[in-house]
């Protein structure tokens, strides 16, 4: 399952927008099954106001699913991120950074990555 998340215009210029981030899925999951793709349109401060991204943890959880997402586009709080993480049990994938693990993305949150 894929998340996208752009809150302004301007990003989509900037490219955090919505077509750069399909580029980055494109690019690193061209070859694998993707199940459905949810996309929020809003500020990222807390993720767990954001309607799209419940829906897709709730069905990452069902099917035991991958979430992937631009780690940026997901959480800028290493706290949140961390716990999106452990609620998909570590099947968290970063369509731009390989390998993302518990140890790395709290790295690449706080870097703004």
């Amino acid at each position: 399952m894929i998340y996208y998340r752009v809150s302004t215009k301007r990003q989509g210029v900037s490219g955090l927008g919505l077509d750069a981030q399909r580029a980055y899925v494109e690019h690193f999951y061209h070859d694998k099954s993707i199940i459905v793709e949810f996309t929020d349109l809003q500020n990222g401060k807390d993720v767990f106001n954001r309607p799209e991204l419940m829906k897709a943890l709730t069905l990452c959880k069902e099917r035991r699913a991958v979430l992937v997402a631009k780690i940026d586009r997901l959480s800028r709080n290493t706290e949140q991120a961390l716990a999106i993480y452990r609620e998909l049990a570590g099947r968290l994938e970063s369509c731009d950074i390989p390998n993302l693990d518990k140890f790395t993305l709290p790295l690449l949150v706080e870097s703004g990555n």
